[in-house]
């Protein structure tokens, strides 16, 4: 149950980390949960010699998923289950072994159960990699029980 008891801060950073305990894919593809409030969302990722593809550069597999983490954290910090209902990517720039990939996710409509957010992946020097948005729709059930404060 969500309540008031609680700032929108403190759900954001509960429902990440509740999350987070149990996300095992972004655990396995070596992100970092780097902030995380209400709406929004920063993980990033060094890219490894295993992130690549045979073309040498990042596969577009794994900057998408760096982005749909993003986009998960981001939301998911009201505290209510949500998933991805659809989402596209646009590749800018290829990344390579080496890079730090950054993922900055921003909840940027949320109408009901359905929301849009952006997510920007950027290599360590800013430069653009990846354009994301998601459209998200929230299922029911919440991360955790804000009554047990």
């Amino acid at each position: 149950m969500v309540t008031d008891s609680i700032t929108p801060a403190e759900r954001a950073r509960r429902s990440a980390q509740t999350m987070w305990e149990s996300d095992a894919a972004s655990h396995w593809l070596g992100m970092e949960l780097v902030e995380v409030e209400e709406g929004r969302a920063v993980l990033s990722l060094p890219v490894q010699a295993h992130h690549c593809n045979g073309h040498g550069i990042c596969h577009g597999g794994v900057t998408f998923a760096l982005a749909d983490s993003a986009f998960a954290f981001a939301c998911n910090s009201r505290n209510r289950v949500t998933v991805a209902q659809h989402n596209a990517i646009t590749y800018l720039a290829p990344a390579h072994k080496g890079d730090v990939l950054t993922a900055v996710a921003v909840e940027i409509a949320l109408t009901g159960r359905s929301g849009i957010c952006d997510v920007r992946v950027v290599d360590q020097t800013g430069r653009a990699i990846a354009e994301f948005r998601g459209n998200s729709r929230a299922i029911g059930g919440t991360l955790f029980d804000e009554e047990e404060q």
